[in-house]
Order: C-alpha cells, then sequence, then structure tokens
C-alpha cells in the first residue's frame, strides 16, 4: 500500500513539475516558402533551419520545420500552439491558395487560440483577398502602392516593455524593412493601442529620413505621394498583437538577406517573437544563440550563383 501511493505521488509530480511536464511542452511549426530570389536572399528554407536550429534545446518547446511551402501532408498542424508563415506573398501567398480552403484551415487555428507570426514577404497580401483576416489575425499587413519596401538601414534605438524586447539592445540594420503598413482601424502603427478585440504593440520603430520616404523603393520605385506626406513619422516594421479572444500574432517586415540573422539582437527579436507566439516564457535576457558563418552557410537554396 506504502509503494502504491508513493507511485501515485511520483505520477502527480510528473505531471504537475516542470522537469515531468510533456503536458506543458508548446508546439511551434515554422513553414518555410518556396525558393525565390538571388542567392542568400529570401533564404526561407535556411533560415526556418537556422531559428530552429536555435531553438533546439529551449526549454518546454517543441520545434516543426516544413520546408518548400504548404506541406502535402498537414498533420504536421496537430497539436500546433504557434505556426510562423516566412514565405513570399502577395497574390500566390501560400494561405491564400486553394480557392479560401487554407485560408479556411489558418481562420480555425486562429479562433482555437494558436499563435500565428508572418515574416517578410509573408505579410503582404492582396486586400480582397486576405486583408481582413491578416488585420484580425496579426493586426495589419503590407499592401501594394498603400505600404512601401526600400532598402535601407533603420536605428532601432528604444523598445515597448514586452516579453519580445527582453534582453534585445539597440541596433541599426540594412535590409528591405517595409513600412507604412496597412493597420487594423487605419491606425499609425507606432503606438501601443487596444483596437477591435486586438492588444497592438509596435515593437521595432525607428524614423524613415526623407530620402528614405522619397525612395526609391524595391517595387515600383516610387516615391509615392502619401509616403512622402508622412515625413516625420516613426514607423513600426515589427508589431505584436493578443487578440482578446485568445491567442497571439506577430508581424516581421525584415528577413530579406539572410546573413542578417547573423546579427544577435536582429535574431534575438524574432526568437523571443517565436517563443512568445507559443505561449511560452521569455527568459529575463531574452533567447540566447549563437551561430557561426557555417551556419549561416548551412541549407542555402540551390540557385543560380552566377
Amino acid at each position: 500500500m506504502k509503494n502504491q501511493t508513493l507511485l501515485i505521488l511520483f505520477a502527480l509530480l510528473s505531471v504537475f513539475t516542470p522537469w515531468g511536464n510533456a503536458q506543458d511542452t508548446k508546439k511551434l511549426v515554422l513553414m518555410a516558402g518556396k525558393p525565390s530570389h538571388p542567392p542568400r536572399m529570401h533564404e526561407f528554407n535556411a533560415g526556418v533551419q537556422l531559428l530552429a536550429k536555435c531553438l533546439n534545446d529551449f526549454p518546454g518547446l517543441d520545434v516543426e520545420v516544413v520546408l518548400n511551402g504548404w506541406p502535402k501532408d498537414e498533420s504536421v498542424f496537430a497539436g500546433a500552439d504557434a505556426i510562423v508563415f516566412y514565405m513570399d506573398g502577395g497574390a500566390r501567398h501560400e494561405v491564400v491558395l486553394e480557392e479560401g480552403r487554407r485560408m479556411k484551415l489558418v481562420q480555425e487555428w486562429a479562433d482555437a487560440g494558436v499563435g500565428l507570426g508572418f515574416m517578410h514577404f509573408g505579410v503582404e497580401v492582396v486586400a480582397d483577398q486576405a486583408g481582413k483576416e491578416f488585420k484580425n489575425w496579426i493586426g495589419g499587413h503590407y499592401e501594394h502602392m498603400f505600404s512601401c519596401n526600400p532598402i535601407w538601414e533603420p536605428k532601432f534605438e528604444s523598445f515597448p516593455e514586452h516579453p519580445v524586447t527582453q534582453g534585445v539592445k539597440p541596433f541599426e540594420i540594412k535590409d528591405e524593412w517595409y513600412f507604412n503598413m496597412r493597420f487594423i482601424a487605419d491606425i499609425s502603427g507606432n503606438e501601443s493601442v487596444e483596437v477591435e478585440g486586438l492588444n497592438f504593440v509596435p515593437i521595432l520603430v525607428a524614423l524613415p529620413s526623407g530620402a528614405v520616404r522619397d525612395g526609391p523603393y524595391v517595387y515600383p520605385r516610387g516615391p509615392y505621394p502619401h509616403i512622402q506626406a508622412s515625413k516625420g513619422r516613426a514607423e513600426a516594421m515589427m508589431w505584436c498583437v493578443t487578440r482578446t479572444r485568445g491567442g497571439r500574432g506577430f508581424g516581421f517586415t525584415g528577413g530579406h538577406f539572410h546573413d542578417n540573422w547573423g546579427n544577435d539582437d536582429y535574431r534575438k527579436v524574432v526568437l523571443n517573437a517565436m517563443v512568445w507566439l507559443a505561449k511560452c516564457p521569455v527568459p529575463d535576457g531574452g533567447v540566447a544563440s549563437q551561430i557561426s558563418q557555417a551556419d549561416l552557410d548551412q541549407n542555402l537554396d540551390p540557385k543560380n550563383r552566377r
């Protein structure tokens, strides 16, 4: 009888203590899009594998990687607490294909409280296809000819108090940083606000110079008069939302140049966001990781390297 009681106590401890709590393990799915752009740009497959490697030993988090677009076997999504999409967007965005079937599936995930993150080109959708949904899922999206996409080097000098910013130090880095996003309720996006069922927090905010606003943008080259008209306004290039009905979301407009993952703070803010998205606690100093040039050179897509 005494032994039986001890076994019961041990079983209870295995459920309620961190070292034996399989039920507390969160599942994060990182989905990479198909290859695009020249070498070391839009390296979605290499990027998600690199970020997954950085999270391999993170306690309480199980990371699954999906390569080359939407998986044929959707069982990988079973039990997911968060899903991050790092891929090309626009009219052929992976989530809008199959005549809306995938959109309905992502909406089911959102309704169930699954965290949703979209990175770089993956934040762009055609407004009539998925604009409303993206505003509800992650607070906003890139809209062609409304938003712009210059390659520039913003200075991220201060951060809000938020789990995603823990341990992140000021940094500046050249990337194709989109801004003037189409945010929910037409907010500017550079201030925290509660709006239409979302708690919206800008994470990476910087002030584009007049020259940056004047272009050229990557496509179309610009300038756009409405972008120029907002000179002097700070812009959000990464943001997080908490949905009042449950679930979290984030958008990150960087991620064009693969080698930027070698910057510790650039990498940390995204790793923090992924951990937070899955509802794991972010360490006080942020997610620690170290990568080498060899890590950056792994898993690159076999693109034309002439």
